[in-house]
Order: C-alpha cells, then structure tokens, then sequence
C-alpha cells in the first residue's frame, strides 16, 4: 500500500490554480472598472464642455443674424453713396477736362490723369515758378496765369543739367563714374553762383562761355584733394568727354594756339556757343563783356 507521503492530491492543486486564475481576475476587473469610470467622468466632462460650446455657437449663430439683418440696409447705403460719389467724380472730370481743353492749368494734386478725356488724349505735366506741379494740354498757356511761368519737366533737361540739379549724395547714387560727377560739377559751377569756384570764362562773338584744359585740370585737382598732376590730366580728358556726351553734344571742343612767356602751344578748351540749344538756360547780361584769349594765328 502507498502512503499520503508518496502521492500528492490533484484535487488540491487544481483548487488551487483556479483559486490564483480567480484572483487575477478580479484584479483585472477592478483595473479595467477603474479605467471605466475614468472614462465615464472624462466623457461627462467633455460632454458638457460640448454643451456649453453649442450654448455659445447659438449665441453667436444669433448674433450673425442681427448683424446680417443689419447689413443689409448698410449695404444699401454704401452703395448710394458710391454711386454718388462716382457721379460727382464724372462732373468733376468733365468739368476739369472742359477747362484744360479751355488753356486751364489744373494743380497735379488735384486731378486724375486716369480718369480725364481730353481732346489729343495725352496731358503734360509741367512744374511752374511756385515749385508746384499742374497738368495742362501740351504747349497751353494758362489765362490766370496761376503759379509763375513754367518750369521745365525734368525730362526736357539735358543729362548734365539732371545731374548738376543733383546733391553730392544723389550724385554718386546716380553714377559710379568720377569723370560724369566731374562733368555735373563743372557745369553746375557754371550756372550757379553758389558754387564759387567756377573755372569757365565768358567768351565773346560767337562763344558763350568757355573753360580751358588747362583751367580744367588746376579745378579737379581742387575738387579732388590729393590726386597726382598725372592723374589730373587723365581725367581732363575724360571729363571732357563726359561733358560731351551728357550735353548731347551743346557743348564742342576747340583747339586754339596760345603764347606765354614767350613759348607757343596748342591747348583744347570746352566751348558753348552762343548759338548752343540749352533747355531753359539764358546767356549771362555780362556775356561779351570780357574780352576772349587772344589767339595766335596760323
């Protein structure tokens, strides 16, 4: 016979894993109840998180509609007042183009070039002696003659008068190159005063004015501190050809044979002629009044 000891009892060990498979259920229930009702009171709060967002949508779904009952009307007004404003803008036009084809000179502010049908259908900007811009038909005189005379466009100037108009700092944004700064120097120092060193010369019979290379050379070396005598005489050159081209050629050279000391040369000088077709520019009252440089003949 086989004793207790020997053999061990299945009844009590399978008790006893369904016993350990129980337990863990239960701790696995009470996990996912847990989690459940994490669940639950999330839901609930996200609920009435929803509730109080339907709550403000109808509020503003009302307040649209206030505001879309309002616009209407407004709408309405607006579009009035467009169509006024429109109607009065035509009279405005019709009576500003009415006057410009009549001579009238009209404030630039005031008009919209746009907008005006005048006969030719093309306006001129022009500026007068009072600084301001006025639009008129091409070449018009103004009967009131509002404003002083007119002013030449900047566009009817020449190259070199739009630059000596210029400041050093908008000089030197407008060109890179020393001869062409030179050239509008030069020139500006010939027709304003203000200038003080002004190496031109009045001429007489049929020359206006005149600088020499000579002349011209001593001057660069006074506007530009510093450079070679070399140096000088390598930008007379080019100034000179600046001074040509930016004058679309008013401006001539000429030759001339010269003595001093006793000792005869030939020596270039920048010549504008009497003649010389200069956008706005008026010969000096002492033109004539100094003699010219003796030449030495042939």
């Amino acid at each position: 016979m086989s004793t207790n000891a020997d053999h061990s009892d299945p009844t009590a060990s399978t008790v006893q894993t369904l016993a350990s498979e129980l337990e863990a259920l239960r701790e696995r229930i009470d996990t996912l109840e847990a989690s459940l009702a994490r669940k639950t009171d999330r839901l609930d709060r996200l609920a009435s998180a929803l509730e109080r967002e339907r709550a403000a949508n109808e509020r503003l779904e009302a307040r649209l509609e206030e505001l879309e009952g309002a616009h209407a009307p407004l709408e309405a007004r607006l579009d009035a007042h467009e169509k006024k404003l429109n109607a009065n803008k035509d009279r405005v036009g019709e009576l500003q183009a009415r006057e410009l084809e009549k001579g009238a000179h009209l404030l630039a502010a005031n008009v919209d070039e746009s907008e005006l049908d005048v006969a030719g259908g093309r306006l001129e900007r022009v500026r007068k002696d009072d600084g301001e811009q006025y639009f008129r038909l091409p070449d018009s005189d103004d009967p009131l003659e509002r404003g002083g005379d007119v002013a030449l466009a900047h566009g009817d100037l020449l190259p070199i008068q739009q630059l000596a108009k210029m400041d050093d700092d908008g000089l030197r944004a407008t060109t890179s190159s020393l001869p062409s700064r030179l050239a509008a120097t030069l020139w500006k120092a010939r027709t304003d005063p203000s200038v003080g060193d002004d190496p031109w010369k009045n001429g007489c019979k049929t020359v206006r004015e005149y600088v020499t290379a000579s002349d011209m050379k001593h001057w660069i070396r006074r506007q530009e501190t510093g450079i070679s005598d070399d140096y000088a005489k390598k930008l007379v050159s080019r100034t000179i050809d600046a001074l040509l081209d930016l004058s679309k050629h008013r401006l001539a050279v000429e030759r001339r044979r010269q003595r001093k000391n006793g000792l005869e040369y030939t020596e270039r000088r920048v010549v504008l002629m009497a003649d010389a077709d200069v956008p706005g520019d008026r010969p000096s009252a002492t033109e004539g009044d100094s003699p010219e440089t003796a030449d030495v003949d042939g």
